[in-house]
């Protein structure tokens, strides 16, 4: 079995810790049942009305409610017994994907009420995610994070490859209300998973809910040396660098191709995370995160710009393949740090600013990709996209901080301070 020397993904943490196990094993087949919601959603509200436009609207009905409440959600979760909390938010997120399947089942054919629940959902996973993420620095010794975010993106990406397959054949054959059905099913995993846990109130004693509580989570953010860069490097890579939204016009007026190869353009990115998942045991051995951060966001977006520089679909999927894998390193150094460096009574609103930034930024940079596409053409916005994103990057090395963190040392001064 693969371990701390290994290439392949070290499952150290899945052996040493029951609880870690479990929770993994929980989120893995949410992650799966969520994703199967979101193609059911799709393929739903665009036979009701035919419009992609309809269908883009999805996007907006969930994230208004994740940046309206996601950092208040945070500010909850270091309030209150974490545990608690999430067994609530995951029961309601199971009675939403219950609702889901009933509608489906009685045919009721109302698009608002897709977007009501999505919105409903979208709430509960502001306050519901960023309490689940402080459960791992809790069941796991601070050396096994990096392994415990490598496995945590392995299934994540096994989930973008299978979960559109599953839902495709599920609709297919037994109808809408299956996806929808199965989703909530996989929620009695995640339930299961969590109440095993003993109870998890924050450290300290808590904080109490509101403005106060949220500023002071952006402010540690804002002040600390490595996780504010953390949250400007992901920005940097997303918001300057996101090309899925022009996939569909590079598929038809640059690779001459159809909505196959939007397909192969969409999978290219997923392909090259999971490999990079499955071979991720050498990043738990890597001290210098931070410089590790800088190195794969460059490559992202010397990946992504880099696309628009060839004609050949073949080695446009294999640079979007490499996109992909940097990406993997990018994510798991940024969880890492981000538990690593962060007190306990802050990872519920720390964890909050990294899910908003998480679902914003890729939003925001499609947005950007679009808009700069409209005016000078979707070769243009990806080439200019990739190089700002590898400008930006230069520009942020210079952080010698950042750039000298040694993780390994860190932990030994840590551990000389406290002995």
């Amino acid at each position: 079995m693969p371990g701390p020397g290994s290439l392949f993904a070290d499952v150290t943490p899945l052996r040493e810790s029951v609880e870690f196990r479990w929770l993994w094993a929980g989120q893995s087949l949410s992650s799966i049942g969520s994703m199967m919601t979101m193609v059911a959603v799709a393929i739903q509200t665009y036979d009701l009305t035919g419009s992609s436009v309809a269908v883009g609207a999805i996007s907006l009905a969930s994230l208004l409610p994740t940046l309206v409440l996601g950092l208040f959600g945070g500010s909850i979760a270091d309030a209150v017994d974490r545990r608690r909390l999430v067994l609530l938010t995951g029961s309601g997120l199971m009675a939403v994907s219950l609702v889901f399947a009933l509608q489906a089942l009685l045919d009721w054919r109302q698009v608002w009420l897709l977007y009501l629940l999505t919105a409903i959902a979208s709430a509960l996973s502001a306050i519901d995610t960023p309490a689940r993420r402080t459960f791992i620095p809790r069941v796991l010794p601070l050396e096994r994070l990096p392994a415990a975010a490598a496995l945590s993106q392995l299934s994540f990406q096994v989930a973008i490859i299978a979960a559109p397959v599953l839902a495709g054949v599920l609709i297919a054959t037994a109808g809408l209300e299956a996806a929808y059905g199965l989703d909530a099913l996989t929620f009695v995993a995640v339930l299961v998973s969590v109440r095993r846990l003993p109870p998890m109130p924050p450290e300290g004693g808590g904080s109490g809910v509101g403005l106060r509580s949220v500023v002071e989570g952006l402010k540690y953010a804002a002040n600390h040396k490595l996780i504010g860069m953390i949250f400007l490097i992901d920005l940097n890579a997303t918001v300057l660098a996101m090309p899925t939204a022009l996939f569909p016009a590079l598929a038809a007026t640059h690779f001459g191709g159809g909505p196959r190869t939007v397909g192969y353009l969409f999978a290219a990115i997923g392909v090259g995370g999971l490999i990079a998942a499955v071979l991720s045991g050498p990043l738990g051995r890597l001290r210098h995160q931070g410089r590790a951060m800088l190195i794969s966001v460059a490559i992202w977006g010397a990946g992504i710009g880099a696309v628009g520089l060839t004609r050949s679909i073949w080695l446009a999927v294999v640079f979007l393949a490499i996109a992909g894998a940097a990406d993997i390193v990018t994510t798991v150094f940024r969880a890492t740090i981000l538990q690593t460096k962060t007190p306990d009574e802050l990872r519920g609103r720390l964890n909050s600013l990294d899910f908003i930034i998480g679902l914003g930024g890729p939003n925001l940079g499609n947005v950007r990709a679009g808009a700069v596409a409209g005016l000078f053409g979707p070769v243009t916005s990806i080439i200019a996209g990739g190089a700002a994103c590898v400008l930006g990057i230069m520009l942020l090395t210079a952080n010698r901080p950042f750039r000298r963190y040694d993780a390994k040392a860190d932990d030994t001064k840590a551990d000389a301070g406290a002995g």
